[in-house]
């Protein structure tokens, strides 16, 4: 397993993907944290990382899947995936060397963005004045939810070898489960049955993780969410043989 998330990690850095999805994540960050006037901090005029962490699920939306696509795709496409299966690895092995290195990218995409929370600390009048407790939260959040888009991002990888239909799939799948059954809780229809319908979404358990509450009911949801996924693309791979 370390073989192959070595391999694909250095793969990513090798090439242009890597550098593209970490400088978009933090040109783009950067550019809602202090610049935009709308949402700059420095205009806003209180210390809070809000800004990043309410545009970050929306980057890893599409950044995620440009990550994830090449993952099965590739190899299927280059007819490399037979080989790789010949090799002394497991079905497991493999599907977690791949979702690791494609999660470790998006976690160095994360780790730059730690300044900005030094410098709003050290903006705070006084210093400090900061909810370090809901910043933490929030980066917690979306390492969770970074892992579940990788999870699903890899997942849509392994039904096609088209890199595009892998990506257009993973997008569709992570906005379906982010925002989706918000939008369908949004609905009259469903009386006092919403609340239940909003916690399935999970943008519901991201908020609230990202208020600094770290709840085991949050964690637990995002971690069935997924090994459901990596269950399924492990089922996927299986397939194979019958």
């Amino acid at each position: 397993m370390f073989a192959i998330l070595s391999k694909e990690f250095n793969s990513y850095l090798n090439s242009l993907i890597g550098y593209i999805v970490i400088g978009v994540f933090l040109v783009a960050t950067g550019l809602f944290m202090w610049v935009f006037p709308d949402s700059s901090v420095l205009d806003y005029g209180y210390a809070d990382l809000q800004s990043v962490f309410l545009l970050a699920p929306w980057l890893f939306l599409f950044l995620i899947p440009a990550i994830t696509m090449r993952t099965f795709a590739e190899e299927r496409k280059g007819g490399t995936m037979e080989l790789l299966l010949t090799k002394p690895l497991s079905d497991t092995q493999l599907l977690l060397g791949k979702y690791f290195a494609c999660l470790l990218l998006v976690l160095f995409a994360l780790l730059p963005s730690l300044l900005y929370y030094v410098s709003v600390y050290q903006l705070g009048d006084p210093v400090g004045n900061i909810d370090s407790a809901a910043v933490a939260g929030s980066y917690l959040g979306l390492v969770f939810l970074a892992a579940v888009f990788v999870a699903m991002g890899v997942f849509a990888s392994s039904l096609t070898e088209n890199q595009i239909v892998a990506f257009i799939l993973a997008v569709f799948l992570c906005y379906l489960v982010y925002t989706g059954f918000d939008l369908l809780a949004s609905i009259d229809a469903w009386g006092t049955f919403s609340y239940y319908i909003a916690q399935l979404g999970i943008s519901y358990h991201y908020n609230a993780i990202s208020k600094g509450l770290i709840d085991s009911r949050d964690v637990l949801y995002f971690l069935s969410v997924i090994t459901i996924m990596l269950l399924a693309t492990k089922l996927v791979l299986e397939s194979r043989k019958w």
